[in-house]
């Protein structure tokens, strides 16, 4: 498999040291920079949510994308790039398959020094990381609204059985 799914919550310990979840890892071993000594996630905080975004070369080449789109030397590109790539760190994981979590990414997702866990959340090419009551806040939102607005995503009631008119009494859908 080559992409985040499911969520996983991990133990932080004393040393902000935290495993990442081995479906994860075998998707960034696979998706690391050709030629890379070392096995390690770009990580920085959510554009959008108080949550780390996190994963490989795949997430770096959609930032590049992104960027790519925009004028050079336009404010537009240079605030983004500060906001993804300018606040983004590069954390190597060790060969327990653990990474250190700095205490200012922390800090961004309100885990203080007494929280112990940390969710991870994957979502197909990147995964992130939340305190996990707030990622299950986040969770129970987006069902709720996916639930309102199944129709959008091609969840349309099914057509009801009607009885055929073939005589054989059975039905047909």
């Amino acid at each position: 498999m080559d992409r985040f799914v499911s969520t996983f919550t991990n133990r932080i310990d004393a040393k902000s040291r935290v495993s990442i979840p081995a479906p994860f890892r075998a998707v960034l071993e696979r998706d690391r920079y050709s030629g890379a000594a070392s096995l390690g996630l770009y990580c920085y905080p959510s554009l959008d949510t108080p949550a780390l975004d996190a994963g490989g070369e795949r997430l770096a080449r959609k930032i590049d994308g992104l960027l790519g789109g925009l004028a050079d030397y336009s404010d537009e590109r240079d605030e983004l790039a500060v906001a993804l790539y300018g606040e983004a760190q590069f954390l190597a994981i060790d060969p327990d398959g653990r990474i250190v979590l700095p205490k200012e990414l922390r800090a961004q997702i309100g885990l203080a020094d007494g929280v112990a866990e940390v969710a991870f959340v994957g979502l197909g090419d990147k995964f992130q990381l939340w305190e996990p009551a707030r990622f299950e806040e986040r969770r129970a939102k987006a069902r709720e609204k996916v639930r309102a607005h199944r129709s959008l995503f091609g969840a349309t009631r099914r057509p009801p059985i009607v009885p055929a008119d073939d005589g054989s009494g059975g039905e047909t859908p």
